[in-house]
């Protein structure tokens, strides 16, 4: 036997060691460090201009589109490193003096100072603020820009596990007349690609248009993992903006890398990443009650007989198994588990319509050709996709995540690529993981009896949900309670007087429905329910001493031999309240509240 003793530690600073692993995650592939993210924004004149009526700036559209992160950073993933940096403005601050260049947030985690500091610089006042702060300047060069990025990088203590800068602009030739300021920036610009950092453009609408290829195609990073690499239309709504940083701001990254094994001889490599994941109101952190500093909690085992530190070594495991103790050690403890490699191994091929929608165990995963370990993955992975595709099937598999964890029947729907309006990706290529259902998954209900509605009552049901219809997105409809905590931690970071209302999209339009429906409701009442029933109706509680002579409850009575059958037995006891006290007042027994003292009334009486 042993004990359990719990401690808290001062959390070092050194996180990096701590894995960002996702509940599916492979053995091979583990992620640590931190993802940090620059905003670069040109703070020229031409950003400060509207381009129509009652239309934000780009620098106006800029700014919210950074605090939009900002806040959500702080939510989803408040370790990641942030900074914005402006270039183009009349006064410098910078770790190497470079004119023109003004470091606004060095890389920091986000918190709620910053966001309130970029608030400062929106609207009107926000514009008469930076020209009061800042002011504006246009003898900057772009490398140089591009140098204090990396030296930002370069100051972090922290391990980072991805780089990235993104670059806000509405000038698509901002060297146009000094070709050695372009090449420079060009060089430096590679020079990040070569260390790991990725350059993305959101280019913002121009007058007469944005021409990506005068200067910024050799500038900004094609990335591994999307085949478009950079939007070719530039953003003249904040929505669009929104949405392309997005889907830059966050890293793909894959839950495992495993081998798709057509057969013994031919595999390639492939990513698994989870595409939708539900999501929680965040635990409460503890904090070291000095400090307010992280704390971690260290578990350790002691032996109860002598109090020595037991180390892994030390103890076994067991299971009773017909009265019969069975100790294992730990490695077959998890030889009992192990079923198969990790990976993926094709069993063969089905019609796409055999696949049913009661087949649904839980969300699906992705998958996507990798070529880390197999060279020409991503050339047999497209094939196998487009015949996939052509043929309208699936193909089934076995699919082990990691070791130690018990194989899965999947199916991968092939998926093809679709694109919106402003060339963003909206569906990538590749093949959905549908989780298949084992024979012990399925089941058939029972139904001791069956109420049929008649055709009449059939029909005006039909019609009500015909009248109720509408085009349901999962996407339109917000969890409001966490939208509401989330408002609750927002208003306590950002001192507000009171938090704002979260809306609760969930909630039914009476009014509407009510104006749709008409006389239907009531028209449906009357066909299934009797005359004079109300099925909102509450029905009220009667007491259980309610003897007025109106009562409908039926009186509960037992005779004598009954009772004293019971209290021979010793089941006297078995009674109900209700019929204990209907037989206390048969023999006129009075002061008995409680069932023991009930029960102790009546045997007393029954033994005299």
């Amino acid at each position: 036997m042993s004990g359990w003793e719990s401690y808290y530690k001062n959390e070092d600073d050194d996180e990096e060691e701590e894995q960002e692993e996702g509940p599916e995650a492979g053995g091979e592939q583990k992620y640590s460090g931190r993802d940090s993210l620059i905003f670069l924004v040109d703070a020229s004149r031409a950003m400060f201009d509207s381009q129509g009526e009652n239309e934000l700036t780009p620098f106006d559209m800029s700014i919210q589109c950074i605090q939009n992160v900002y806040t959500n950073k702080i939510i989803s993933s408040d370790r990641d490193l942030l900074a914005v940096v402006f270039y183009g403005t009349e006064k410098d601050k910078n770790s190497v003096n470079f004119k023109n260049i003004y470091v606004l947030q060095e890389l920091d985690i986000p918190g709620a100072k910053r966001v309130l500091e970029l608030d400062r610089f929106k609207g009107e006042q926000g514009k008469k603020h930076f020209q009061k702060l800042l002011g504006h300047g246009s003898d900057y060069s772009l490398s140089e820009v591009l140098w204090v990025c990396a030296n930002l990088f370069s100051n972090v203590q922290f391990k980072m596990s991805h780089k990235r800068i993104m670059l806000f602009t509405n000038e698509d030739d901002p060297h146009g007349s000094d070709s050695a300021k372009a090449s420079r920036a060009r060089t430096k610009a590679g020079d990040l690609r070569d260390t790991g950092i990725c350059l993305d453009l959101m280019h913002l609408k121009k007058e007469g248009g944005f021409d990506i290829s005068l200067f910024y195609r050799d500038i900004i990073s094609m990335a591994e993992d999307e085949d478009l690499g950079v939007h070719f239309e530039e953003s003249a709504r904040l929505e669009d903006l929104l949405r392309k940083v997005r889907s830059k701001e966050t890293r793909k990254r894959v839950l495992c890398r495993l081998k798709l094994k057509l057969n013994k001889d031919i595999a390639l490599t492939v990513g698994i990443y989870n595409m939708v994941q539900k999501a929680f109101r965040p635990p409460p952190v503890r904090l070291y009650r000095e400090t307010n500093e992280p704390v971690k909690t260290k578990s350790r085992t002691f032996s109860v007989n002598t109090g020595s530190l037991l180390l892994p070594s030390d103890t076994k495991r067991s299971q009773i198994y017909g009265k019969r103790q069975i100790v294992l050690e730990k490695e077959e403890t998890e030889e009992l588990r192990r079923f198969y490699e990790p990976g993926l191994f094709l069993i063969g091929f089905k019609p796409l319509i055999m696949l049913k929608q009661h087949h649904y165990l839980r969300p699906s995963l992705f998958v996507y050709p990798e070529e880390s370990q197999v060279n020409g993955s991503s050339t047999l992975f497209s094939a196998l996709l487009t015949k996939c595709l052509e043929k309208e099937v699936v193909a089934l598999c076995r699919y082990t995540p990691r070791q130690n964890v018990p194989p899965y029947f999947v199916a991968l729907m092939p998926q093809e690529e679709e694109l919106d309006e402003q060339k963003v990706q909206v569906t990538p290529p590749g093949f959905q993981l549908v989780f298949l259902p084992y024979a012990d998954d399925k089941r058939k209900v029972p139904f001791t009896e069956k109420v049929l509605a008649n055709p009449e009552q059939v029909d005006k049901m039909k019609a009500i949900v015909q009248k109720l219809r509408f085009k349901y997105r999962s996407d339109s409809f917000e969890n409001p309670v966490l939208q509401q905590h989330f408002r609750n931690l927002e208003a306590l970071a950002l001192d507000l007087m009171e938090p704002e209302q979260a809306e609760d999209l969930t909630l039914p339009k009476l009014e509407a429905m009510d104006r749709r429906l008409g006389p239907l409701v009531e028209e449906f009442k009357e066909l299934v329910y009797p005359p004079g029933y109300n099925p909102e109706g509450r029905v009220a509680k009667r007491k259980q001493d309610d003897e007025s002579p109106g009562s409908k409850k039926p009186k509960v009575e037992v005779s004598e031999e009954e009772l004293r059958a019971h209290l021979s037995k010793g089941t006297l006891g078995k009674l109900t309240v209700p019929v204990l006290r209907e037989a206390c007042r048969m023999y006129g027994l009075k002061g008995g509240l409680k069932k023991q003292e009930l029960l102790d009334m009546l045997a007393r009486h029954l033994q005299d």
